[in-house]
């Protein structure tokens, strides 16, 4: 099962989406494990696995989701990928959880709950110059690009260096294009950002620690995967070292600083008063930071700097 899995879903993808791919697996694992496990089946051929298979580990998961020690996110993530995979291995949607959210029996809330990792600037200053000691320069790009701009970590590694540098100089302003998420497609979906020092800063290392004849942070002998696997895979030791869940926590960080230079607040995740900022002032200051995040949707900004006022 643990090299079935991984298998069939390379080839359903055919070869590419390195990211997706990974993340199904990695969950994919948790769930072999349990069937390895004494609370599971105790199998280890996926021929054997049926729907009752699926319900017991829904059920599995839901207790551990009840006792605090998962959360509600992540346990339907991992019954989403044990389907996806399920219909990797098998050809069909014959053997599936119709509804993880309804086979756990609740609903993930989009709300941050933890305080946001990353949004100190000395934290971050010692995570790239440990990235910097051991060799890996273009992972500190990412994390000061991550941080400044509240890049995601594709849309980093994709970044236009010139291009960006040059509208930087040219408008005080950058407009994040290369690598966003969900087709969004040049002039259509413009993504401007008012450029400060942090950015300037940001900009001006990665294109220092950029290939000479590439834009952006992937040498022109390199693939995308490439650099996934021999940057950014060995870059999460080290973030991981210095209390960073992960790339995506800087996204959050920027997020967060932009909630308090907009309404003169804290977050709500940092105890921002909430009693004393306008619902209008709180709106408007999601709606912008939506928009500096790619998301056009005011209410996913909850996962980034706590729930609306």
């Amino acid at each position: 099962m643990s090299y079935a899995g991984p298998q069939a879903l390379k080839d359903m993808f055919g070869g590419g989406h390195y990211g997706t791919v990974k993340a199904h697996c990695d969950r994919w694992q948790a769930f072999v494990k349990w069937c390895r496990s004494e609370q599971g089946p105790g199998i280890n051929d996926a021929r054997n696995i049926d729907r009752k298979v699926l319900a017991d580990y829904a059920a599995y998961l839901r207790d551990v989701v009840r006792r605090g020690d998962l959360a509600v996110s992540t346990a339907q993530n991992r019954l989403s990928s044990v389907n996806r995979t399920m219909a990797a291995l098998r050809g069909d949607q014959h053997v599936k959880l119709p509804s993880p959210s309804k086979a756990l029996g609740t609903q993930r809330t989009g709300v941050r709950q933890s305080v946001t990792q990353g949004q100190d600037r000395e934290q971050v200053k010692q995570i790239v110059d440990a990235l910097c000691s051991q060799n890996l320069f273009r992972a500190a790009a990412i994390v000061l690009l991550a941080r400044a701009t509240g890049m995601r970590l594709r849309e980093a590694i994709l970044a236009d260096l010139p291009r960006l540098w040059r509208e930087a100089d040219d408008h005080g302003k950058i407009n994040v294009q290369d690598g966003t998420k969900g087709g969004r497609t040049g002039a259509s979906a413009p993504r401007w950002i008012t450029v400060d020092d942090q950015i300037l800063d940001a900009l001006k290392f990665a294109r220092q620690v950029s290939t000479a004849t590439s834009r952006n942070l992937i040498a022109p002998d390199e693939s995308y995967l490439n650099v996934m696997q021999e940057i950014v895979r060995p870059a999460r030791d080290v973030l991981h070292a210095h209390k960073l869940k992960g790339f995506h926590e800087l996204r959050a960080a920027y997020a967060c600083e932009r909630y308090e230079q907009i309404t003169k607040h804290r977050a709500p995740i940092n105890g921002g008063p909430r009693c004393e900022i306008e619902k209008t002032l709180d709106r408007e200051a999601r709606r912008q930071i939506s928009y500096e995040l790619g998301h056009r949707r005011i209410d996913v900004v909850a996962t980034y700097i706590g729930g609306q006022i």
